[in-house]
C-alpha cells in the first residue's frame, strides 16, 4: 500500500470516529460529524417548501439519525395539507410568516431551516434565533457581507449556533480534495479550475432573476460553490481577485449576471481560475500541484460525483446521502454545544470574496479582498 492510500485511510477513518478534522483546516472545518447520536433527536422546521425543500431536505430525514422533521413554515395554505399528511407533522407543528415568531414556544422544534430567497435570509436567522431556536441557513448566506455579520452577531448574543447549508462538507470525494490539497500531499497547489453552472431554462420570472431578491445571479447561486472549492483545498483565504461578465442574453438576464469569470490569488501562491454561469454547464474542481494532480469531474452534484488523481481513480461512495449528514451533524454540534465545521463564518468569507468579485468587474481592476 502506498504512503498516499495509507494516509487516505486514515483519514476516512478517523473522520468516521469523529477526530480526524483536526487535519483540516480550521477555518473549514474544525470538527468532525460523530458516529455516535444524541438521546434524543432534534426537531428541525424547514422554514420555505420550495423545491429544495421538497426534493432534498424532506426527503432526506428518511435518512437522518440525530434529528427529524418536525415542524414546517409555508405561505401556501395548500401545502400545509399535503406535507402535514405526507410526513406526519403535527398542526400544532405548521406556522406561517405571520404568526412564525411563536415557534418560540415549541419546544418540539430545536433548529430552523431558512430555505427561502436569499433576501430573507438575513429576517428570519434573526428571528429564529430570537425565538431561541439554533439555525441552519442555505447557502448563499445573504446579499452582502454586512447581513452576514448581522446573522451572526444575533445567533451570538441569543447564544444560538448558526451553521450554513454547505452539504458537500459532508461528501467524501469532496473531503478528499481537502485532505490532498491542505495537506499537500502533491505538493504545493499550484493552480485551480473550478466551474459551476447550467443552462437557465426556467421562469423568466423567477426570483433567482432579481437582483433585490437574489443579490446577484450565475455566480451567488452557482459561482459560491467554485469559490468555496478554491478555499477548501488550499486551507487558505484569497486575498486578491481580478474579474470579468459575460453577457450573452441580455433581455433575459436583466437585473443579474450570467457568466462570471474570476481569477483568485492566495497567500501561499495558488492561483484558482473561477467560472459560474446561467447559460453553461460546467461543474468540476481540478487541481495542478508540484507533483501531481487531483480532481472532481462531478464536483458539486447531489449525488453521482466522480474524482481522479496523478495516481489513479478516487473509489468512495458517490450516493451518500449528503444533506442527511449535514444535518445530523448539525444536530450533534447542537447537543455538544460545539461549533459547526460549516458555521456562518464560511459564509461571511464567501460573501466577502463575492463582494470583490463585483467590485472588480465594476471596476475592471484587481480587487483585495
Amino acid at each position: 500500500m502506498s504512503t498516499n492510500q495509507s494516509s487516505r485511510r486514515k483519514f476516512i477513518r478517523n473522520i468516521s470516529l469523529g477526530f480526524g478534522a483536526t487535519a483540516l483546516s480550521p477555518a473549514l472545518s474544525s470538527f468532525a460529524f460523530r458516529s455516535s447520536s444524541p438521546e434524543k433527536k432534534l426537531g428541525i422546521a424547514l422554514v420555505g417548501l420550495g423545491s429544495y425543500s421538497t426534493y432534498e431536505l424532506a426527503p432526506s430525514f428518511q435518512f437522518t439519525k440525530n434529528c427529524y422533521l418536525a415542524g414546517i413554515v409555508t405561505g401556501t395554505p395548500s401545502k400545509e395539507k399535503i406535507w402535514r399528511e405526507k410526513y406526519n407533522i403535527p398542526q400544532k407543528n405548521i406556522y406561517n410568516y405571520q404568526n412564525f415568531d411563536s415557534i418560540a414556544d415549541n419546544p418540539d422544534i430545536d433548529i430552523i431551516y431558512v430555505v427561502l430567497p436569499v433576501f430573507l435570509h438575513k429576517e428570519y436567522t434573526i428571528r429564529a434565533a430570537k425565538a431561541g431556536k439554533h439555525v441552519i441557513c442555505e447557502k448563499p448566506m445573504s446579499l452582502t457581507v454586512a447581513d452576514c455579520e448581522e446573522m451572526i452577531a444575533a445567533c451570538k448574543k441569543s447564544n444560538r449556533l448558526l451553521s450554513i447549508g454547505y452539504r458537500l462538507h459532508f461528501e467524501p470525494y469532496t473531503m478528499e480534495m481537502m485532505r490532498l490539497g491542505q495537506h499537500k500531499l502533491f505538493g504545493k497547489v499550484l493552480n485551480i479550475d473550478c466551474a459551476n453552472g447550467f443552462v437557465w431554462g426556467g421562469d423568466p420570472n423567477a426570483w433567482r432573476l432579481k437582483k433585490a431578491l437574489a443579490g446577484g445571479g450565475g455566480l451567488m447561486d452557482m459561482g459560491v460553490y467554485t469559490i468555496q472549492g478554491a478555499r477548501y483545498v488550499t486551507g487558505e483565504e484569497p486575498i486578491y481577485v481580478t474579474a470579468r461578465e459575460e453577457k450573452t442574453k441580455p433581455d433575459l438576464f436583466k437585473e443579474v449576471d450570467e457568466t462570471v469569470f474570476y481569477q483568485l490569488e492566495f497567500p501561499g501562491g495558488a492561483v484558482a481560475n473561477g467560472k459560474s454561469s446561467y447559460n453553461a454547464n460546467w461543474n468540476d474542481l481540478k487541481v495542478k500541484a508540484e507533483s501531481g494532480w487531483f480532481e472532481l469531474t462531478e464536483a458539486y452534484r447531489y449525488n453521482g460525483m466522480k474524482g481522479a488523481t496523478s495516481n489513479g481513480p478516487m473509489t468512495f461512495d458517490p450516493n451518500v446521502h449528503q444533506q442527511a449528514l449535514q444535518m445530523d451533524d448539525f444536530a450533534n454540534c447542537v447537543v455538544q454545544n460545539k461549533i459547526s465545521r460549516i458555521p456562518g463564518e464560511e459564509g461571511l468569507k464567501d460573501m466577502k470574496v463575492v463582494e470583490a468579485i463585483y467590485r472588480s468587474i465594476a471596476s475592471g481592476k484587481k480587487e483585495r479582498i
